[in-house]
């Protein structure tokens, strides 16, 4: 009987893995190979990268600790889940940073070659938990990772760094053999990648392939088996939230028959978004770098009046800088996406971690009375689908539209179904009518949108600006109640939209006991709280809310229809105030969490119950 053989085969519905090491260890990149590699093999899922916000964080200590979660399984996957089933550690600092996020009995992998008297000093580790008894509650597999790859490619002329940073191939390796994964994406991944550095396709092709032989020597690394998911027909791919952002705004401009054209300010994060649509040249689309955040967002304001579905991407802190462009886009009734990746703060604040803190900002942060519409997408995939209605919204009503995303989500994939463009709805913008009397405030009696005329087309030559214009012909007012009628006018248009908006529906028990609100990216975690408990046979029920504003016209009506709401957030409670201006009788309980990190199952779980139980 072989090694192989021997092994424990372990069949799971669902596995959650996690990667943690130093910043320079390449865990991001090894995450998204793995994950590419689960989506080809027919499983779905979700992933969560985690990472400092230090360029170089100090190696060997916590604050430089940085993480790529996988969850995929047999089932629909909700989110990256909680605890892992196999944590992979680097180095003693990563793993004193997530151990508590392994589950009891899980698999527990480390480079017993980085565990030395320096390594364990840095990380403030006072004993060495492969020696002191610690992880005994865990099946540990130690490996001297990095002086295996350093062997490997020795004969390469491969040695010290060069060698090092290999190590994550290696591991990768195992990994693969792990969970019964073909090895042949990764090959073609460095035969792409390295095509220009043959010697680092060798080597890489080596390591990976030996560390897959490796773990078949190991009889404590268990094997584990997961069926396919099963998926409707149709074509997939694994997709992060900022890309599937840049392809729903691509899609758009297509649909629309307009060009596409981005002016952004790079900003963690957001970036991603820039760098993906600055690919694709070919289809016309337009990208500028500006030198800041409102050059960004006043060039895209100059392409929306030239003609162009107009973007522009950002995150909190460049969002406040924006806000006086936006009231200008707002006053010229000018259609224009802007898409907010939401990060920690406030200022700077916590740029690679997520919360849910702009709410209130994207809502009312802007001088004058200033309304636009604000919805927020729920996960990955949903960026794609969500940045699609944000510019068929704006282009159809002629106002700005604030797209709501987080870094989880922005950062994080999923499997993707890949939409064909026959079926997305159609873009229909309110373009001038040639051969009629054009003036630029005349409006929809219906919609109240006005119409958009691009210059240089005869006979309609217009002005708009930042100052008030008289309604109709558009000359400059300071008339008072001129003023009073254009404000009051503009937050009506914005309004009108909930007639036409879908009404909010509920998830589970339509008579639960607790009806709990969610928006943005923790829509995964709480579905799978209130799949849980509803399979305890307790009463729950999810009300997931993409429309900030305006809110489903059937709001008020659902809220007060459930015994006990909850609005859980990340953040300090911002969505509960602005329900609360908006209905004042609706009483809710909140859950709040503001540590840049997404909520889990477990802790959602338990506050539910708690709740239920009062």
């Amino acid at each position: 009987m072989t090694a192989q053989s021997k092994r424990n085969t372990l069949e799971k519905e669902d596995v959650v893995i996690k990667f943690v090491g130093d910043s320079g260890d390449g865990m991001q990149l090894m995450g998204s190979i793995f994950s590419e590699t689960i989506a080809i093999s027919g499983n779905d899922l979700a992933t969560f990268p985690d990472f400092p916000a230090e360029i170089r964080a100090p190696r060997n200590t916590v604050a430089g600790v940085s993480g790529y979660q996988i969850h995929f399984g047999h089932r629909k996957v909700l989110s990256p889940g909680d605890l892992s089933d196999v944590l992979v550690a680097f180095n003693p600092a990563s793993l004193k940073a997530n151990l508590k996020w392994v589950k009891k009995g899980g698999t527990i992998m480390v480079d017993e070659s980085s565990f030395d008297d320096k390594t364990l000093e840095k990380s403030g580790l006072e004993s060495n938990p492969l020696t002191d008894n610690s992880l005994d509650s865990f099946n540990v597999i130690k490996v001297p990772i990095s002086q295996l790859t350093r062997d490997c490619v020795a004969e390469l002329d491969f040695t010290g760094k060069a060698a090092d940073k290999m190590k994550n191939m290696f591991v990768l390796g195992m990994l693969y053999n792990m969970f019964d994964k073909n090895i042949e994406p990764a090959l073609q991944y460095f035969e792409k990648k390295f095509q220009k550095k043959p010697e680092l396709i060798k080597a890489n092709s080596l390591v990976i392939q030996t560390g897959y032989q490796f773990a078949s020597t190991i009889e404590a690394i268990p094997s584990f088996i997961i069926k396919k998911t099963e998926l409707e027909p149709g074509r997939y791919r694994n997709i992060h939230g900022n890309e599937a952002t840049a392809w729903g705004l691509m899609a758009a401009a297509e649909k629309s028959g307009l060009q596409l054209f981005l002016g952004s300010y790079p900003i963690t994060p957001a970036t991603e978004i820039l760098m993906e649509l600055s690919k694709h040249r070919e289809l016309g689309i337009k990208t500028f770098q500006a030198e800041d955040e409102i050059a960004g967002i006043t060039s895209a304001i100059g392409a929306s009046f030239a003609g162009s579905l107009a973007c522009t991407t950002t995150s909190g802190p460049g969002l406040s800088l924006k806000s006086e462009a936006m009231g200008l886009a707002v006053i010229t009734e000018l259609p224009l996406v802007i898409v907010n990746v939401q990060r920690a703060g406030p200022s700077t604040g916590l740029p690679t971690k997520s919360e849910q803190a702009d709410l209130l900002q994207a809502l009312y942060g802007r001088n004058g009375e200033a309304p636009l519409i604000v919805i927020a997408a729920s996960s990955p995939v949903d960026c794609y689908y969500s940045a699609f209605e944000a510019a068929k919204l704006s282009l159809e009503s002629m106002t700005p539209v604030i797209l709501l995303t987080d870094g989880y989500i922005g950062f994080g994939s999923e499997i993707m179904k890949i939409p064909k463009m026959a079926d997305m709805p159609e873009i229909n913008p309110p373009f001038a009518i040639k051969g009629k009397e054009y003036r630029p405030y005349d409006r929809d009696p219906e919609t109240l949108s006005r119409r958009w005329a691009v210059p240089g087309t005869e006979n309609m030559r217009h002005r708009i600006g930042g100052l008030e214009k008289s309604d109709g012909e558009g000359a400059v007012s300071t008339d008072p109640l001129n003023h009073e009628h254009m404000v009051k006018t503009r937050e009506e248009k914005v309004q009108r939209l909930a007639a036409k908006l879908p009404e909010q529906e509920v998830y589970g028990d339509k008579d639960a006991d607790l009806l709990v609100v969610s928006w943005g990216g923790t829509k995964g975690q709480v579905q799978g709280a209130v799949d849980l408990m509803r399979e305890e046979g307790k009463k729950v029920a999810q009300a997931h809310f993409r429309y900030m504003n305006p809110l489903p016209k059937n709001t008020e009506e659902l809220l007060s229809s459930f015994k006990k709401v909850v609005i859980p957030e990340l953040n300090a409670g911002q969505f509960a105030s602005y329900l609360r201006i908006k209905f004042p009788k609706i009483e809710a309980h909140q859950y709040n969490k503001v540590q840049g990190q997404p909520f889990t199952v477990k802790e959602l779980t338990a506050k539910f119950t708690e709740i239920l139980n009062s």
